[in-house]
């Protein structure tokens, strides 16, 4: 802050407002204040003001080093202070501090730093409050806006999926949903789900005799645990009247900071609108969709390999090369 004395007054100029016109407020012996710009011209012509910054840089350090001990954690001081691009003073400092109140633990034998259990509190608070939805509303519009379709996102409740958000399009001809469904995890988009939980989920779902909602629905656990391994590999679903027969479901996974994948974003429509090429196409779209709302998450950019080309006239079993991941258990999103 630069402050420059005057016998009738100061006048303050911050360094970051500099970067736009320089406003003074001077004062008058009339004891009113008016405003103007350095060059007298930028209030007359109706510029606008450039949008002020009012983050904190402290506050921005605390949260880098959070995100690194999410994606990284229980890992030693140094580590973090990498991950997080601050100094090992600073990270300790940070830690210490949130030490405190109980959101970041030390095994002081091997000296790791973990998350604290107060988090599971604010976890639990975010889910009530619709956070994940709220955070995904704005890419579901636009994903709705771009396919012209359907767009829903669902997250895995114990042994079911449930619809948490809709963006729905021209209600002419459309599959439908509504928020607060709850489906089995064994068929359509929501086996994207059962493909990422955690193995004892998968094995107790499995084990269930599974109900069957159209001639098409899978309900051999064989083939769907053998299809679980598929999803993994190729990152995506899509799936055809297995729920509502003459529809065609399109999924992805959606992760957050640790890379866990809390929910399934996708575009469903009719099948008379999903006939080659359109599904081809519709995959990559809900793909960015999906991870432009990972990262809105905290999830990190990976970069991806490219799609392996389709077969002509395929219907099923289209095939995007994604690495094979383990596994995980669902964070604090649900």
């Amino acid at each position: 802050m630069i402050t420059k004395s005057h016998e009738c007054g100061s006048v303050a100029v911050s360094q970051r407002q500099a970067k736009g016109p320089l406003m003074a407020s001077v004062s008058h012996s009339n004891g009113r204040s008016k405003a103007k710009t350095a060059n007298g011209t930028a209030a007359a012509a109706g510029q606008a003001a450039p949008a002020r910054d009012y983050s904190i840089a402290a506050v921005d350090r605390a949260l880098d080093l959070l995100e690194a001990l999410a994606r990284t954690g229980p890992a030693p001081l140094a580590t973090l202070a990498d991950a997080a691009g601050c100094t090992r003073t600073a990270g300790f400092r940070l830690l210490r501090t949130l030490q405190a109140r109980g959101f970041a633990i030390q095994d002081e034998a091997r000296g790791l730093w973990r998350l604290g259990a107060r988090w599971s509190a604010l976890g639990r608070a975010a889910a009530e409050q619709g956070a994940l939805a709220a955070t995904a509303m704005p890419f579901l519009a636009a994903l709705g806006k771009s396919s012209n379709e359907n767009v829903y996102l669902r997250v895995r409740d114990g042994m079911e999926s449930e619809t948490v958000a809709i963006y729905q399009t021209d209600p002419t001809l459309r599959v439908y949903t509504e928020v607060g469904k709850r489906l089995s995890l064994h068929a359509g988009s929501s086996r994207l789900l059962l493909a990422y939980a955690p193995e004892a989920v998968q094995t107790q779902v499995l084990a269930q005799r599974l109900p069957r909602f159209t001639p098409a629905t899978r309900t051999d656990p064989a083939w769907i645990a053998a299809d679980l391994h598929r999803i993994r590999a190729r990152g995506y679903l899509v799936t055809s009247d297995e729920v509502v027969a003459g529809a065609v479901s399109i999924g992805v996974p959606v992760r957050d900071a640790a890379g866990q994948v809390v929910a399934v974003l996708s575009v469903s429509a009719p099948s008379m609108r999903m006939r080659p090429p359109r599904p081809r196409a519709l995959v990559s779209v809900v793909m960015d969709a999906a991870d432009q709302l990972s990262r809105a998450l905290g999830a990190s950019q990976h970069a991806e390999p490219a799609p392996v080309p389709l077969p002509t006239g395929a219907k099923a079993g289209w095939t995007v090369v994604r690495p094979v991941e383990a596994s995980r258990p669902h964070s604090i999103f649900r």
